[in-house]
């Protein structure tokens, strides 16, 4: 028994060394990013940027104040911005994964992004938005928003009316996405040119558009979907098994997906307001946390989150450099999630799904 104890216990600190290894890395890919730019700015001198900053220090010529400009209100908001946008879809790819046992799952399961992309496109070309606002960047972001929590309160009503499956939930999202996709393709048959080239650079992610206000947004969401994940990882290693099961052990798996699901909505929605929808990040991410950690959520959670960001801010950062104008960073994504993914599916243990 104390052989026993002493096992679990020395892989259990091994998943931490491993998520303390990621965390390291990410916060230094991160960290660099300041400086990734199409504009001459060495790190050291975007570093002593960010201390004359907080000191308070004002730039003198045209130059510093560019430069200023440059690391403080774009590239800084980005790179916080971007983490945590990360953290927030590998937290979600995890929640989504594990509560209907399905590893091809990902945050837009349920038909999210169509929404997101339906609600874009109808105010870009028609300017609506269902809170009216003087600021043009507000009304986008509600009206992305409110359109991408529509598809999950179809399921949501769906479920109430019949008793569906997870892999109900999934055909039903699947469904939602074709019918909002087919909607936003009609209605950019009648935008203008310019109109569906801004729909197109939303509809692939960027997060050029990061600034700190919202970065504050994504903060809040980020701890409060942290904190409700971290309570709920027990019950959702129970989820893991058939229902009739979670039933036995006391968890109801009907309440507890839907619960759960709508956690994931709000979560999502709000980054995908903000920044557009950028792929794989929430399918890989749980991926690859499962090969460093296992499948218990309790360390699942924090793991996928981490190299969430790490893939995102990393993808940011080559995103800005590869061409002269630079790339929306959901287009790096696609490119090389899809391999990844591939090489994951292709190597991972059959076991690994149930290995805690």
């Amino acid at each position: 028994m104390n052989e026993e104890v002493a096992e679990y216990r020395n892989k259990n600190r091994k998943k931490l060394l491993w998520m303390s290894v990621l965390f390291v890395a990410m916060i230094i890919v991160a960290t660099y990013s300041i400086c990734v730019t199409q504009y001459s700015i060495s790190f050291s001198r975007a570093m002593e940027i960010i201390i004359n900053h907080i000191n308070g220090e004002e730039p003198q010529d045209y130059w510093d104040r560019l430069e200023k400009f440059i690391v403080i209100d774009s590239l800084c908001p980005r790179a916080v911005g971007g983490v945590l946008v990360g953290l927030i879809l590998g937290i979600c790819g995890t929640l989504m994964q594990s509560t209907i046992r399905n590893p091809l799952a990902d945050p837009y399961t349920t038909g999210i992004s169509s929404g997101a992309l339906l609600g874009v496109t109808l105010f870009t070309v028609f300017g609506f938005s269902v809170i009216p606002s003087a600021d043009e960047n507000v009304g986008l972001i509600v009206s992305a928003f409110s359109f991408a929590l529509i598809p999950c309160i179809l399921v949501i009503s769906i479920s109430s009316f019949k008793r569906v499956t997870s892999t109900t939930i999934v055909l039903i999202g699947i469904a939602v996405m074709y019918v909002f996709n087919a909607f936003s393709t009609l209605i950019r048959y009648t935008a203008s040119d310019e109109d569906v080239a801004s729909i197109y650079a939303w509809s692939v992610g960027l997060l050029g558009r990061m600034n700190w206000e919202s970065s504050v947004y994504l903060f809040i969401v980020f701890i409060l979907l942290f904190v409700i994940s971290i309570y709920a990882a027990n019950t959702l290693n129970v989820l893991a098994m058939e229902d009739k099961m979670c039933s036995a052990l006391g968890v109801n798996p009907q309440r507890t997906r839907l619960f759960i699901m709508v956690i994931v909505a709000v979560a999502t929605a709000t980054a995908v307001c903000f920044v557009g929808t950028i792929g794989f990040i929430g399918l890989i991410a749980p991926h690859i946390g499962r090969i460093f950690v296992g499948s218990d959520n309790k360390y699942l959670i924090p793991a996928s989150a981490i190299i969430g960001a790490f893939i995102l801010i990393s993808a940011d950062s080559v995103a800005r450099i590869i061409t002269t104008t630079g790339l929306p960073v959901g287009v790096v994504t696609s490119a090389i999630g899809g391999p990844i993914f591939l090489i994951i599916l292709l190597r991972q243990r059959k076991s690994a799904w149930g290995d805690h």
